[in-house]
C-alpha cells in the first residue's frame, strides 16, 4: 500500500483535487441566516409560522452541506500496488464503476443538477479501492460546478493518483436550471464524456466502456 501524500506526486494530486478550506464561523452563519431571512421574506415567504421560522437556518446549513466537496475526503489518500505492472495484458483489463449517483449545484444559478457517473480506468502500477471511485465523484460533484468540469476533474485526479494507462468518465444528468427556469424544458438529459490515454486512442476501448456502462445501467 502506498500513501500518495508521501510521494513526489503529492503536489500534483493536491492541485488536481482543488481543495478550498472554508473557515466559516458561527457568527458568519448567523449573519448568513439573516440575509436568507430577508430574501425569503421579500420574495413572499411568511417566516412567522411553525414550518418556516427555522427555514433560513436550514437553508444555509443545507447549502453548506451540499458543497462539502471543497473540504476534501481523507479516505482518498491511499492507493494500492497492482499485481499487473504494465504487462501487455494490463491494457485489456478495465475497471468500470457505475452508475454512481450524484448531485451538484450549478455555479450559474445555484440550482441542483443530478444524475449518474460511470468511471473507468486501465491500471498501470497502482489501483484504487472501488468505493474510492464513488468518493471521487462526490468530492467534485458536491460543489458549485458545471457538468463538463466534474468529468475533467475526476479524470485529472485519477491520473494524478494512479498514472494509469487510460481514464474514462461518462456523466449523464438532469439540470433544474433548464427545467425550472429559462426554456423550462422538462427532463432533458445532458451527457458528457472524458477520454484519457488508451481510451482517447482506441475506439474499441471506448465501445467496451460504453457497453459496460449500459450493462450496469440495465442491472440497476
Amino acid at each position: 500500500m502506498v500513501n500518495i501524500h508521501d510521494d513526489v506526486e503529492d503536489a500534483e494530486y493536491l492541485a488536481a483535487i482543488d481543495l478550498q478550506k472554508r473557515p466559516v464561523t458561527d457568527d458568519q452563519f448567523r449573519k448568513f441566516e439573516g440575509y436568507a431571512a430577508e430574501i425569503f421574506s421579500a420574495f413572499g415567504m411568511d417566516l412567522d409560522t411553525a414550518a418556516t421560522r427555522d427555514t433560513p437556518r436550514r437553508f444555509i446549513k443545507a447549502l453548506y452541506d451540499a458543497t462539502e466537496g471543497y473540504d476534501g475526503d481523507p479516505k482518498l489518500l491511499r492507493v494500492f500496488t497492482t499485481e499487473c505492472r504494465g504487462e501487455p495484458d494490463c491494457r485489456l483489463s478495465q475497471v468500470v464503476e457505475g452508475p454512481i449517483r450524484f448531485f451538484a449545484l450549478c455555479e450559474h444559478h445555484a440550482l441542483p443538477f443530478y444524475g449518474s457517473a460511470y468511471v473507468g480506468y486501465i491500471a498501470h502500477e497502482n489501483i484504487i479501492g472501488i468505493s474510492k471511485l464513488t468518493r471521487l465523484v462526490r468530492l467534485f460533484s458536491r460543489r458549485f460546478a458545471v457538468q463538463e468540469r466534474i468529468g475533467q476533474q475526476i479524470a485529472d485526479a485519477l491520473e494524478a493518483m494512479l498514472h494509469p494507462h487510460g481514464v474514462a468518465v461518462f456523466l449523464e444528468a438532469h439540470h433544474l436550471c433548464v427545467e425550472m427556469r429559462g426554456v423550462r424544458e422538462m427532463a432533458p438529459t445532458t451527457r458528457t464524456a472524458v477520454w484519457r490515454g488508451f481510451y482517447a486512442q482506441d475506439p474499441a476501448l471506448r465501445s467496451e466502456f460504453f457497453s459496460a456502462c449500459t450493462l450496469q445501467r440495465d442491472e440497476r
